[in-house]
Parts: C-alpha cells; structure tokens; sequence
C-alpha cells in the first residue's frame, strides 16, 4: 500500500481517488472548498452533462486539443465506463438530443452523492476547506503536500501526489490556477492558457439591439480576411455584449489563438437550407404576395420579428418603399445579406464565463498511459490542469473522468 494524497475534489480528483482507493493505496483527497465537486454543480445548467454516449470515434472527433493524449486513457476508463460506475452507486442515468448523458433525476447534486458513496466504500479520507499552500520536494521527487497557512502539522508526506485542481474558468468554485503553478515549480512548461468555450464579444452597435434573440437552425462562419477558420451549424444567441450559445461557444475553442492576433469576422447564414438563388425566388414570390406593403413590413415570413429593423437598416433599401418597386439588384442583395449578415469579433469573454481552460500543462512532459509527470516522480496530474479541452456535450468531463482514474489506477505500491 501507498499513501496517496489527491489534491482537488472535482471530477477528475474524485475519480482519482476512488480509483487509487479501488487499487488498495491508502488515499487523502484535500480539497479547500467546503463540499466536493462545485463545478458540477453548475455543468449543464445545474442538470451536470456527465458524459457524453458517443462511440469511441466520436468521442475523439469532439476533443479540440491533443486527442492522441487520451487513447490510452480513454481505453483503460471510457464513457460507457463512467456511466456503469454511477449507476452501480445509485445514480441512474438517461441519453438525450446529441448523446448527452444526465442523471434521470436532473439533479447534479445525485451525481456527487454517487461520487461520494464510492469514495467512502474505499475508505477515501475527505479533508474539506483545506487548502494546499504547495508541493513537497526531495531529491526530484514529490513527497507530498504543505497545507496553507501557519501552525503544526502543515507538511503532510505522501508517496504520490494526483494534482486535479481544475483550470482557470469559473474561479468561483474554486479554479484559481494552483496546480498550474505548482506544475510550473517543479520544472513543467505551461501552454498558453485562454478561456474557452465562452462567449463572443462583438463590435456593432446593432448587435445590442438584438440582446436575447436565439437563432435556430443557422450556420455560423468565423474568417480572418478570405481564411475561414471555423464553421458550424446549429443554435446561437445575442447578448448585451455580443453572442452566445453553443455553436458560438464551439467556435471559441478553435480561434480563441487567432483573436489574440486581432478581430474576426463573423457571417451568420440565415437559411442555410436554401441557395442564393433558392432564397432569391423566395423573397421574389413573398414580395409578389404583398405587393403593395412597405419594404420595412415586408419580412415577417421569413424573419424573426427582433432582426427585422437590424436587416432592414443593413440592407440600405427605403424601408417606406412599396415591395413592388424593389430592383432585382436590390432583392438579390437583401439576399446576399441574409446568407451571411456579418458582425466584428474583438474578443472572448472572460474565466468567470468560460466553461473551460484551453492550454495547461505541456502534455509531452506527462506520460499519457499513467498520468505521471516526466518531471518528478511520485507526481501525477488529471482533468482541466492538463492541455486538453474539448467541445460541449459533455465531452470535457469525460476527459478529467479518463484522466483521473488513469493516474489513481496507475499508481505504483509501496
């Protein structure tokens, strides 16, 4: 038997600890908030997206950083892996739009109690509101922990020390970027790290008016000049900063490294379902229906009332002009506008917004089968402190799942 100390009580320091505890080490979890996975309390909208059904291909398509990192891990513990041990502690589970994996009860404070039975019936002793101050080092080795603040007791040795302690995003709950620094100490190269999957903050001054209109069924495209750097379809939505919603969101892990380089452009396609020329019959026959209606009172059909005034005033055409009098020119331009209306990207919102950390601890200084740094041994890393990030659908958490229990389960004895 080993002693184990875990550091963090996320989701990847919970399954390395019940993983280390499942493999006979003898295993402290530290974790310095006052109650075990915070942020799951807040993944999927308070439901917590545990994973997602994907088969293994599809897993992997989803992952945006470093994919090849994970085979091992993703082999040893995967989706379908994580589903089985919550549902073994009493967590049931159910499969929704995207294979998207919630608990049946909607509640992701039953997931933790799952997480927290398993970590009792491996008798995982659980320090809340202790707070790691740093790592321990001997002879280029890890030995364990000092605990913040003054008084006895404060070094706490171990034999292997698993540091899960999160990223930067949500620093509410706790993510301040402790283990990065900790990786830094003993000698690991941090990748640049960047908020990601967090909204976009946009330049025009008509996008305000647009704040709480959700497109549906839209393609968005993101360019740096003619380069197209990312497209998608689905969902978006518009805010008092910019937009929003999950194919924004996506996007923002892919040219989070651009937009340090200056703005984007953004083109969202109204109807991606017809051509140019499709959309231009179809405004040519609504306009041949209300012939003798102002230009401005012309789109209800096929507009949201909300982007109606923003279309209107960009499409440069007399609003108090009859539909009848409409150019061709002029119609074939409405529809141009309509298949890529176009808005300028300056930035990404914050941590305090962004589900997750794009960059970490640099992965070719960390053994991808065991979790173990190149760097020191008796030291272990899992879940968002490394640099791995992913797409929504819970894909991110079955990362720092595969992460954690592949550095508990690879522990050595003694």
């Amino acid at each position: 038997m080993s002693k184990v100390i875990v550091a963090g009580g996320g989701a990847a320091g919970m399954l390395a600890a019940i993983s280390a505890g499942m493999a006979g080490h003898e295993v402290a979890l530290y974790e310095k908030n006052e109650k075990l996975g915070k942020k799951l309390y807040i993944t999927g909208k308070g439901r917590c997206n545990v994973t997602n059904a994907c088969g293994r291909d599809g897993f992997f398509q989803n992952v945006v950083s470093n994919s090849r990192f994970l085979y091992s891990s993703f082999h040893h513990f995967s989706n379908q892996d994580m589903m089985a041990l919550l549902e073994r502690y009493g967590c049931p589970l159910k499969v929704e739009r995207g294979e998207r994996v919630f608990p049946v009860s909607d509640k992701a404070s039953d997931v933790t109690a799952a997480l927290t039975r398993a970590l009792k019936e491996f008798s995982v002793q659980v320090h809340l509101k202790k707070e790691i101050g740093g790592l321990l080092f001997h002879d280029g080795r890890c030995t364990g922990i000092r605990l913040a603040g003054e008084g006895p007791g404060r070094q706490v040795p171990a034999d292997a020390v698993i540091v899960a302690t999160g990223g930067l995003s949500y620093p509410s709950t706790g993510s301040t970027g402790d283990g990065l620094k900790w990786a830094r100490e003993a000698g690991h190269q941090i990748v640049q790290l960047s908020p990601a999957l967090t909204p976009m903050e946009i330049s025009e001054e008509d996008g305000k008016a647009l704040q709480g209109l959700t497109l549906k069924n839209i393609q968005v495209s993101l360019y740096r000049g003619e380069k197209e750097l990312y497209t998608a379809f689905g969902e978006m939505l518009f805010t008092h900063f910019g937009v929003s919603g999950p194919v924004i969101l996506s996007a923002s892990s892919y040219v989070a490294g651009a937009l340090k380089k200056g703005p984007l452009t953004l083109t969202v396609d109204l109807k991606p379902a017809l051509s140019l020329e499709q959309l231009d019959e179809r405004l040519l026959k609504d306009f041949g229906e209300e012939k003798n209606r102002q230009f401005k009172n012309s789109l209800s059909h096929l507009l949201p009332a909300k982007l109606i005034p923003v279309v209107v005033a960009r499409a440069k055409i007399d609003p108090g002009k009859q539909v009848n009098a409409v150019t061709r020119e002029e119609r074939k331009s409405l529809a141009r506008l309509l298949k890529a209306l176009s808005f300028t990207v300056i930035g990404l919102r914050g941590y305090k917004e962004a589900v997750i950390t794009q960059g970490g601890i640099a992965l070719k200084e960390v053994d991808p089968s065991t979790m173990g740094s190149k760097k020191a041994a008796g030291l272990y890393f899992a879940g968002e402190v490394l640099d791995l990030d992913a797409l929504t659908g819970g894909y991110n958490l079955q990362i720092a799942w595969s992460t954690g229990w592949s550095a508990g389960a690879s522990l050595p004895y003694g």
